[in-house]
C-alpha cells in the first residue's frame, strides 16, 4: 500500500481564537489595536502574515513560562499559541498589567535573542508580545 500524497500547503490563510465573550474584543481591538471590523465576527485581512508556524510541545511552553515541564494545575492548559511582534514590548507589558491582565512572563530576553511577554488570553491561547530581531531583518536567526 502506498502512502497518500502530501497535501501542498501554500500559506497560512488565517488564524484566530474562538472567543467566549466580549473580553476578547477588549484585548485584541482595544489593547493591541488590531484593525478588526464587524459586529460579532471580528476580522481583518490587513495584518501581515505569519512569520513562523510551529507545533510547540506543552512541556516546552510550560518551561518557557514557568521554568518547569508540567503546566501548572491552577491555570487553563492553552490549546494554541499566538505571538505578535510589537513596537515596544516593555510598554505593551505595562499597558496590559495596568488593565489587569495576568502576565506569565514579563519582557524577558530569551537565550535565542527574542524578548517576550506571555499571558493567557480570555480564550486560553498562550499569547506572546515580542521583539524578534531576525523576523524584522535585523540579523540571522540564531
Amino acid at each position: 500500500m502506498q502512502p497518500p500524497e502530501n497535501i501542498k500547503v501554500l500559506f497560512i490563510a488565517g488564524f484566530g481564537p474562538i472567543a467566549p465573550d466580549q473580553s476578547s474584543r477588549k484585548l485584541y481591538v482595544d489593547m493591541l489595536g488590531l484593525p478588526l471590523k464587524g459586529d460579532d465576527y471580528l476580522n481583518s485581512n490587513e495584518i501581515d502574515g505569519v512569520k513562523e508556524f510551529a507545533l510547540w510541545p506543552l512541556s516546552q511552553a510550560a518551561e518557557s513560562c514557568f521554568g518547569q515541564k508540567p503546566w501548572p494545575d491552577h491555570l487553563p492548559v492553552p490549546q494554541a499559541w499566538l505571538e505578535f511582534d510589537v513596537e515596544d514590548v516593555e510598554q505593551a507589558t505595562e499597558v496590559l498589567k495596568a488593565q489587569g491582565y495576568q502576565i506569565l512572563v514579563s519582557a524577558r530576553k530569551e537565550p535565542w535573542g527574542q524578548t517576550v511577554t506571555r499571558l493567557l488570553s480570555p480564550e486560553g491561547i498562550l499569547l506572546g508580545l515580542s521583539y524578534t530581531p531576525w523576523l524584522r531583518g535585523e540579523g540571522p536567526r540564531p
